[in-house]
C-alpha cells in the first residue's frame, strides 16, 4: 500500500493529507438544519449532515490531494449513525482514488488487536466468504502495549497489502509528559522509534516499508532524530497549521528526494471558511474555501519541500 501512497504523491506533486475530523460546530449551520429537519434532532442528523459536509469537500479537492485522514472518534460519538457515516465516508474517498488513513490510534494486546486489525485493515471470515469491515488502506495504532499490540496489524499489513502508522513522537502539548522520559538515557519516544523501524522491516514493500510513523510538526529536532532512526519509514506528519507546526520546519521529516513524509491539515482545511483569510467564501462555498486552502498549503510547502 505504501506504494500506491507514494504514486500518488508523486502524480499530485504533495505530500499532503486532509484530515476529515468534523464537528458540528465546523459544519455550516444551513445544512445542519436541513438534516435536523429530515431526522429530528437525532444522531443520525449529526451524522448525515457530516457526510454531506465531508462529500462536499472530498469533491472539491481530491484532484489535488493523494490522500485523506478521517479521525473515527468523531463519528463514534454519534454511535452508529456515525460509524455508518466514517465507513461511507471511507467509500467515497476510495471511490475518488483518494488512499485512506484511518485515524483510529487502536493499540490492545492478542485476540483483541487482531479483531482491531481485522476490522480496519483485514478480513472477517462467515461461512465460505471473506468480508472486510471499515477497509481503510492505512490505520494509525498506539505501540504502549508492546509487539503484542503491533503483531496482529503486521500480519494484516503482510496479507492484505496495507499499512500503519504507530505513534512514536505526537504533536500534543503533553506528549512529552510520557514520551520524553527517559531510560537509561535515552527518551521514550527514540526507543519506540527504534522498535519501529524493526517492525518496518518486516513489511517492506519496495524502498519503503508498510510500518510508518507519526511524528508532529511541531517538534521538527526531535523529528530530524527520527527520520534518521526510520530510513524505510514514512512519517505521517500531524500539527501543520492549526496546532503551530510550519512549513520552513518540515524538510526534517522528508528524504532529499521530497519523499519519506506526508503532512496532515485537519482544521485548517475542513474549516477554512470560518478564517478570515477565506471569508470572502462564505458558508455556502464552504467547499470552494477548503479547495483554496489545500491549494495554498500545497504551494507553501512546495517552498521548502519538492518531490522528485
Amino acid at each position: 500500500m505504501i506504494s500506491q501512497l507514494i504514486e500518488k504523491i508523486r502524480e499530485k506533486q504533495a505530500p499532503v493529507v486532509v484530515g476529515l475530523d468534523p464537528m458540528l460546530s465546523y459544519i455550516p449551520q444551513q445544512i445542519v438544519k436541513e438534516k435536523i429537519a429530515d431526522h429530528g434532532e437525532t444522531l443520525k442528523a449529526a451524522a448525515e449532515a457530516f457526510w454531506e459536509f465531508n462529500r462536499q469537500i472530498v469533491d472539491a479537492v481530491c484532484d489535488l490531494i493523494p490522500a485523506v485522514k478521517p479521525q473515527s472518534a468523531m463519528y463514534e460519538q454519534f454511535g452508529v449513525p456515525g460509524v455508518e457515516v466514517y465507513e461511507r465516508t471511507v467509500s467515497y474517498c476510495q471511490e475518488k482514488g483518494l488512499v485512506v488513513i484511518g485515524d483510529v490510534k487502536r493499540g490492545d494486546i492478542g485476540s483483541t488487536s487482531a479483531a482491531y486489525a481485522a476490522g480496519h485493515l483485514g478480513h472477517v471470515q462467515i461461512g465460505s466468504t471473506r468480508l472486510s469491515g471499515f477497509h481503510e488502506d492505512f490505520a494509525t495504532v498506539n505501540p504502549y502495549l508492546g509487539s503484542d499490540g503491533i503483531r496482529p496489524f503486521l500480519d494484516v499489513c503482510r496479507s492484505d497489502s496495507k499499512g500503519i502508522f504507530v505513534l512514536v513522537k505526537t504533536s500534543n502539548p503533553s506528549s512529552g509528559e510520557f514520551q520524553d522520559r527517559e531510560i537509561e538515557g535515552t527518551p521514550l519516544y527514540e526507543i519506540v522509534g527504534r522498535q519501529t523501524a524493526a517492525w518496518a522491516e518486516e513489511a517492506m514493500d519496495g524502498e519503503y516499508s508498510e510500518v510508518g510513523a507519526v511524528v508532529g510538526a511541531t517538534y521538527p529536532e526531535m523529528a530530524k532524530r527520527l527520520r534518521g532512526m526510520l530510513p524505510h519509514s514514512y512519517i505521517l506528519v500531524p500539527g501543520y497549521g492549526a496546532q503551530g507546526g510550519k512549513a520552513e520546519d518540515l524538510p526534517v521529516f522528508f528524504h532529499d528526494n521530497g519523499l519519506g513524509a506526508i503532512v496532515n491539515s485537519s482544521r485548517g482545511i475542513i474549516c477554512a471558511y470560518q478564517k478570515e483569510q477565506y471569508a470572502e467564501f462564505g458558508e455556502t462555498a464552504f467547499a470552494d474555501a477548503s479547495r483554496q486552502a489545500v491549494i495554498d498549503m500545497i504551494e507553501d510547502i512546495r517552498q521548502y519541500v519538492v518531490v522528485k
